[in-house]
């Protein structure tokens, strides 16, 4: 609440200044005690011209510090409305992983304009770390850390960290590399600081340290970090040299970015990244319409499947009544499997190869479901139709949901298998796959059920 207020406050500070109500004195006085991930959340509502006039009325310190909390499509917008210099103000005060974010969002030709505006330094520093995999802990890292020497004394080494912590995204975590620069281990500040000034700083190296590989999935360095209660996690090559790490700010921001990307798929939306707020008519038509079409494909194959059954329809038209409530079951019972699936399978909590157990735990949970909803369909179809009736939409309910059920929760273990990822079980397709089973199981248990009596 204490956040959302600020942003307003400071939102309705950004329009007077706009409107000229007040100047830059005193929007910069009000900006002095204000954290600089607000002052970016709330210039987005400003557009380009906007954020580029409060942006002059901050401090040059600040700027790029401001200027990194934005989007990289914000960002790139905003520099395309600066001269050179002060673009290249911003742009070179941005951390290196902030700055490998900002180019791989971008197309070559904007990704190009922005590298013409870095020194050569922090361009041949960009282009290292955009050689690593998409999505991988590489891409991901800051190579600006501090690291000190086993056979350095305590006092040696804190004041190295001293004349080096501005480099260094954070002094919190301090890494202990050999010569080669091969990772033996880490240490806090604290520790450094409250140790024998003459002791060695190998005398801090503790448990084998848990570090990842370059080129290892970013997913698995928020996993590492969240397991270990980790700030920072040292990133070395193949031989153990220390290249970077990866802070837990970074961490955060994948963990939100893949979370979103998995409700996206599971509602059918692609794994496009786009801002909500920000998006065209056109990127949102792009981002939903794949999906839409081909689940308009697998409809046909539902109503193909109602079209078999057209002289049990005929015969019992009050059949179609109960359509909707059957297939709407079953569709509901998978999206509720796959979902949790999908989510279990993310964080770690099950893996491929624990299918078996699985699915005989959820065929006991699936039938218990289908039963109790089916007995509540019993009475319904008891009042509109008799007893046969009631019949056969009672073993149709618990038919349909446990189908349902299965295949919202091994359709996930299937994509995994392939390794595709398991969120492209999407709600939608489990939907369309349950109600098409639905339908023939629907209309198979009254056909068969019709054979031996007539429903009424």
């Amino acid at each position: 609440m204490i956040q959302t207020e600020t942003i307003q406050q400071l939102a309705e500070s950004f329009d007077r200044f706009e409107h000229g109500d007040i100047g830059a004195g005193a929007l910069a006085d009000g900006l002095a005690a204000v954290r600089d991930q607000d002052i970016a959340r709330a210039m987005v509502e400003l557009g380009p011209e906007g954020m580029r006039r409060v942006l002059d009325v901050l401090p040059t310190e600040r700027r790029a510090e401001v200027f990194g909390f934005l989007e990289p499509r914000t960002q790139f917008a905003l520099v395309e409305r600066l001269d050179d210099e002060a673009a290249r103000e911003l742009i070179e005060g941005l951390r290196p992983d902030n700055l490998t974010a900002l180019l791989e969002d971008l197309s070559p030709e904007e990704g190009e304009a922005v590298v013409r505006r870095l020194s050569p330094d922090r361009v041949r520093q960009a282009l290292r770390l955009l050689g690593y995999p998409p999505e991988s802990a590489g891409r991901l890292m800051t190579p600006e850390f501090i690291a000190l020497e086993p056979d350095w004394t305590l006092s040696h080494a804190l004041r190295h960290v001293q004349k080096h912590a501005g480099r260094s995204e954070t002094v919190d975590v301090l890494f202990i590399a050999d010569e080669e620069g091969r990772l033996l281990g880490w240490t806090g500040l604290r520790r450094l600081v409250l140790g024998d000034p003459k002791a060695k700083v190998e005398s801090l190296v503790g448990d084998e340290p848990v570090s990842i590989a370059v080129s290892e999935d970013r997913e698995e360095a928020a996993r590492l970090i969240q397991h270990y209660d980790l700030t920072a996690l040292p990133v070395v090559d193949e031989a153990g040299v220390l290249l970077g790490m990866i802070t837990i700010d970074d961490v955060m921001d994948v963990v939100e970015e893949e979370a979103t990307e998995d409700i996206h798929k599971l509602g059918g939306l692609g794994a496009q990244h786009l801002s909500l707020r920000g998006a065209s008519v056109l990127e949102l038509f792009r981002k939903r319409i794949g999906w839409l079409l081909l689940l308009v494909f697998l409809a046909i194959f539902a109503a193909g499947a109602v079209s078999q059954f057209e002289e049990t329809l005929e015969a019992a038209v009050v059949l179609s009544f109960f359509l909707p409530l059957i297939i709407g079951s079953g569709g509901n019972a998978g999206s509720q499997g796959a979902t949790m699936m999908v989510r279990a399978l993310a964080t770690g909590d099950v893996t491929s190869k624990d299918w078996l157990r699985l699915w005989g735990r959820e065929l006991g949970v699936a039938s218990a479901l289908g039963v109790t909803m089916a007995t509540a369909a019993w009475g319904i179809g008891l009042f509109y139709g008799g007893t046969m009736l009631a019949n056969v939409v009672f073993l149709s309910m618990i038919a349909v949901v446990i189908f349902g059920s299965m295949v919202g929760m091994l359709l996930p273990f299937l994509l995994t298998r392939f390794n595709l990822d398991p969120a492209t079980a999407s709600a939608p397709l489990i939907t369309s796959i349950a109600d098409i089973g639905g339908i023939l199981i629907y209309f198979g248990i009254a056909t068969a059920w019709m054979k031996m009596a007539p429903l009424g």
